[in-house]
């Protein structure tokens, strides 16, 4: 069993509208946009971070908004609900403010014994806030909401599969152990994490596969403290059969991906060297970065991305 792994470090998610995207998690939920930049594979298109003041790993939500993206189709083999931790006695606040600002299917719930509170992004996406009083992370207060009630970081993701099993397995492999059960759903986490530490499994046999489009999650990242522990994750999963990409790197992180039995897409990312690499922390987010082999499409992406507030 590994020890490497210390938790989530970001989960990335499919968008169509970046003026909508960003509005939505900087003013409605009050995170901060830690970086803007474009997508490696399709440098027309933005890839956004969202997070603490720091974004710190376990805290940030990524999207690639492609203008033309069809809606995805939510089923199995993939993160089905993203949740994050806010304080306890705070979902009043969060149920009042959702409703103010026009966010979609708010529902009250409780699962594991937590009060949680259910809403959509602007594409569908699943999200919740789970009350953790526990949680000691420090939230950025800069977004409009007030330190008692700023989001914390994630708290876990949900995953949908077909059959559970195999992926529970890889989980343990991975550091995680089980450590509840709620109906059909069974709960993982990892010990001496950063705070982002669960993941849970609904087994869904008779449920379609999903399709990827707006509002889909595209991978879910977990972390590990730097690169020489990637490799030894890396090295693990290789010989257990896991067919792994080499190492890439995506600037602010290292990663690597490899597909899971029950067909989410998993990456290993490093937290060195974080967003503050070619940005001061005073300021993240408000330049538009590319990658070295993108810098010469910087005057024609400035003229036709759209224009992000903030």
């Amino acid at each position: 069993m590994l020890d490497q792994i210390k938790g989530l470090h970001h989960v990335t998610s499919m968008a169509r509208d970046a003026r909508q995207n960003n509005d939505f998690f900087t003013h409605k939920l009050g995170l901060r946009r830690v970086k803007k930049t474009v997508n490696f594979d399709a440098p027309d298109v933005y890839h956004l971070y969202y997070g603490d003041g720091a974004g710190t790993p376990g805290s940030v939500m990524t999207y690639f908004p492609f203008p033309n993206i069809g809606k995805g189709r939510p089923g199995v083999g993939e993160v089905g609900t993203t949740v994050y931790s806010v304080p306890e006695n705070t979902l009043a606040y969060w149920e009042k403010r959702f409703t103010d600002e026009g966010v979609n299917n708010v529902a009250r719930e409780e699962s594991f014994g937590e009060k949680r509170l259910a809403f959509a992004g602007p594409d569908g996406d699943g999200f919740a806030l789970v009350e953790d009083k526990a949680d000691g992370r420090a939230p950025w207060v800069k977004g409009g909401i007030a330190a008692d009630e700023a989001i914390r970081g994630f708290h876990s993701v949900s995953l949908r599969l077909k059959d559970g099993g195999a992926t529970e397995e890889l989980l343990k492999f991975m550091g995680y152990e089980e450590v509840d059960k709620s109906g059909d759903i069974r709960r993982l986490a990892v010990k001496n994490g950063n705070g982002a530490d669960f993941v849970d499994i609904e087994a869904l046999p008779t449920a379609p596969f999903a399709d990827l489009g707006a509002g889909s999650v595209h991978h879910v990242a977990f972390a590990v403290e730097n690169r020489a522990k990637q490799l030894e994750v890396r090295k693990a999963l290789m010989d257990t059969g896991y067919g792994v990409t080499p190492v890439i790197d995506r600037d602010y992180f290292w990663a690597i991906y490899f597909r899971t039995p029950g067909g989410v897409l998993f990456e290993v990312a490093t937290n060195e060297p974080g967003f503050d690499k070619d940005e001061d922390t005073a300021h993240l987010g408000e330049a538009l970065k590319l990658p070295t082999q993108h810098q010469h499409l910087r005057p024609y992406l400035e003229q036709h991305l759209q224009k992000l507030e903030g």
